[in-house]
């Protein structure tokens, strides 16, 4: 088996192609989720804001190209669910905050979307369902829904992504955590990793967990066995 054959080939076509990105992330892609929620003008402001938060310095995984494989897999993928538009909304701010020296990135991009689903005029039982759906990334606790299990399920495909896709990102990863010293680092690293190893699933539905469960399981081994 060769290393490429070891991850999904969902993600090798992708990696270093900014091509797809503009296309992905772009206003018409933004305007057409808030479309397919009944909301007939998105908020060009509040697009390209969200846009600078994923360019800020100082991400160097969770950033636009993060956003980009997220949405791609995601339709890719195409998991069955009953609200797709809430699950690719709640993609677009899933990290919309991430300051890896706070521990409330997950509340704080859970309210930013909740305000602007406020101010769009969605219900409150829509926002919701989109404040649990960002809060659901923390990864700290079992889906409730599908639309949950799906979004959980996109957010940690890159764990099950190619050999090089992953070896990037896990340099990435540590790019962001610079500031953490190495041994602690390491052994944080190694629990975060451990706990989706030890898992029964890593995921939950049966079209993530037939294009990425073998492979993560391959990356995560190697991953914590170079951190012993």
């Amino acid at each position: 088996m060769t290393r490429q054959s070891e991850g999904s080939g969902l993600f090798p076509a992708w990696v270093h192609d900014n091509l797809a990105v503009p296309e992905t992330l772009g206003f018409t892609a933004w305007v057409r989720v808030w479309t397919e929620l009944g909301v007939r003008c998105a908020s060009p402001e509040t697009h390209e804001k969200l846009i600078r938060h994923y360019d800020e310095p100082h991400r160097a995984y969770h950033n636009r190209n993060h956003l980009a494989e997220c949405l791609q897999v995601r339709r890719l993928v195409n998991a069955t669910c009953q609200a797709p538009a809430e699950v690719d909304l709640a993609l677009w701010f899933h990290d919309a905050i991430y300051d890896p020296l706070r521990s409330d990135n997950e509340l704080r991009s859970a309210q930013w979307l909740d305000e602007v689903a406020r101010a769009s005029g969605l219900g409150d039982e829509t926002r919701r369902r989109l404040y649990d759906l960002v809060m659901v990334t923390r990864h700290d606790s079992a889906p409730q829904s599908l639309e949950e299990a799906v979004l959980v399920d996109t957010d940690l495909a890159i764990l099950g992504a190619s050999f090089e896709r992953f070896e990037e990102y896990d340099q990435q990863v540590r790019r962001e955590y610079l500031h953490v010293p190495m041994p602690v680092y390491r052994r944080k690293r190694r629990q975060i990793l451990e706990g989706f190893l030890m898992r029964e699933r890593i995921y939950t539905t049966a079209p993530y967990f037939d294009a990425f469960e073998q492979p993560a399981r391959a990356n995560l081994a190697r991953a914590i066995d170079r951190l012993d």
